[in-house]
C-alpha cells in the first residue's frame, strides 16, 4: 500500500495568523479535511498580516507539529534566504510542492525560481489574484511580473489550481492557454453543526453583521450608504481590521450622516473561534463586496442559518431561489435598499424560512464529498 502523498506547501501566513483572510482559511480548511490522507509540511511566516513582530512563544525556523498533525515551519525574517529555502525543498522527496498565491517574493517567486528546469511537480493556487478586479490594481506591474515569470521559465511545467470556471479562464488568459489546470473548489470549514442557530425577530428591528477587513474591495462604504433612509431600528456590526485609514475615514463620515434609528458599530479584529457567535447574533450577513474568490465568511453564515445580503460578484449565487438570501448587482444600489427595508419588517416566521434555507444550503456545500475528493485528487 502506498504511503501518504508528501506535500511541501508555501504560504505567507498560516494559523494562528488569520488577518490575511481567505487564502489562510482556504489552506487551514484543506489541511483539516485531508490531514489524515496527506502529509503536509507548511513553510510560512512568523507574524500576522501587517504585524511588525512575531509572538514571543512561537517556535521559529524549525518544524513544529500543529493540531492536525501537519508540520509547520515558521520562518523568521532573517531565516528567509535562498539557501534555507533550497535546503527545505531538497531535504526530502516531495510528491508535490504546493504554492499559495502569485506575487510573494518569498513563498512564490523564490521556490518557483529554485525549482525551474526541474522535474519536481509544482502546483500554484492563484487564490483569485488573476481576477479582473485585482488585475486592474497595479496593472502594469502585474503584467510585467507575469511576463518575467514566463520568460525566465519559472512557470514552465507548473500546474495551476482554479477554484471555479472563471478562474480557469483567468489562468488561460494570463499564464498560458494550454497550461494544466486543476478545477478544485475551495473547501468550507469542517463542521459538526447540527442545525441553524435560532434568533428572535420582531417587525421593525434588524441586526446586520459584516466580518471582513474594512477596505474598498469589501465595499464597506457602499454598505453603510445603503442604510440611509432605512426605517425601523437597525444595527450594523462591523468586525474586521482597518488597513486603509483614508477609506475608514470615508466610512466614518458616512456613518455620521445616518439618522438616529441606524447604529453602526465597529468592533475591530475578531478571532477565528468567535466568528460563528458574531454571525449568529445577527439576522443577516450584509457584505456587498466587489468580488470574492470564495467567501469563507459567507459560507460560515449560511451554516449557522444566516441569510446573505451580498453582491452578485461571488460564487454564492441563486440565493433567492434557495430562500437563503439575496445576491444583487452593485449597479442597482436601490435594490439593496429595497431588501433592507423588507428585512426590517420581516416577522419571525418570515425570517425562519430564510434561516432554514440558509442552513440547508450551507450544509449541502460543506458536506459535499466530491470537493474533498477533488482536492485529494490534485495531490494524488
Amino acid at each position: 500500500m502506498m504511503g501518504k502523498p508528501q506535500v511541501l506547501t508555501f504560504i505567507d501566513w498560516y494559523k494562528p495568523f488569520y488577518k490575511a483572510g481567505g487564502p489562510v482559511r482556504s489552506m487551514v480548511n484543506l489541511v483539516d479535511h485531508l490531514s489524515d490522507r496527506v502529509d503536509f509540511h507548511i513553510v510560512t511566516g512568523d507574524r500576522d498580516y501587517t504585524a511588525s513582530s512575531s509572538p514571543s512563544d512561537l517556535r521559529r525556523d524549525q518544524w513544529v507539529t500543529s493540531d492536525r498533525g501537519e508540520q509547520v515551519w515558521y520562518a523568521a525574517l532573517k531565516g528567509r534566504t535562498m539557501g534555507r529555502l533550497k535546503q527545505l525543498i531538497t531535504e526530502r522527496k516531495w510528491d508535490v510542492v504546493y504554492i499559495n498565491g502569485l506575487y510573494s517574493k518569498w513563498s512564490t517567486i523564490a521556490p518557483l525560481w529554485i525549482l525551474r528546469r526541474t522535474k519536481q511537480r509544482r502546483i500554484v493556487a492563484v487564490r483569485g489574484m488573476l481576477a479582473a478586479g485585482p488585475m486592474k490594481q497595479s496593472a502594469a506591474k502585474k503584467r510585467a511580473f507575469l511576463l518575467a515569470m514566463k520568460t525566465t521559465g519559472c512557470f514552465k511545467g507548473v500546474e495551476f489550481q482554479a477554484t471555479n470556471a472563471e478562474e480557469m479562464e483567468d489562468i488561460r488568459k494570463w499564464i498560458d492557454k494550454d497550461v494544466k489546470i486543476h478545477l478544485v473548489p475551495n473547501l468550507g470549514r469542517k463542521i459538526d453543526s447540527t442545525g441553524p442557530v435560532p434568533i428572535e425577530k420582531k417587525a421593525g428591528e434588524l441586526r446586520l453583521v459584516s466580518v471582513a477587513r474594512i477596505a474598498p474591495e469589501k465595499n464597506t462604504h457602499f454598505a453603510i450608504e445603503r442604510l440611509q433612509g432605512i426605517s425601523g431600528e437597525v444595527r450594523f456590526d462591523l468586525y474586521g481590521t482597518v488597513y486603509d485609514q483614508a477609506y475608514w475615514k470615508r466610512c466614518q463620515d458616512a456613518v455620521a450622516k445616518l439618522p438616529p434609528n441606524i447604529t453602526v458599530k465597529w468592533h475591530g479584529h475578531i478571532e477565528q473561534d468567535q466568528v460563528a457567535d458574531a454571525l449568529s447574533a445577527a439576522h443577516a450577513l450584509y457584505m456587498p463586496s466587489v468580488g470574492e474568490n470564495f467567501g469563507h465568511t459567507m459560507l460560515e453564515a449560511l451554516v449557522v442559518g444566516r441569510p446573505l445580503l451580498i453582491s452578485d460578484r461571488t460564487p454564492w449565487k441563486g440565493l433567492e431561489q434557495r430562500q437563503a438570501g439575496w445576491d444583487l448587482p452593485l449597479e442597482e444600489p436601490e435594490r439593496f435598499a429595497q431588501v433592507l427595508n423588507a428585512l426590517v419588517e420581516f416577522s419571525q416566521p418570515q425570517l425562519d424560512v430564510l434561516v432554514h434555507g440558509a442552513c440547508m444550503f450551507g450544509r449541502t456545500v460543506t458536506m459535499n464529498r466530491s470537493t474533498v475528493e477533488a482536492s485529494m485528487g490534485m495531490f494524488g
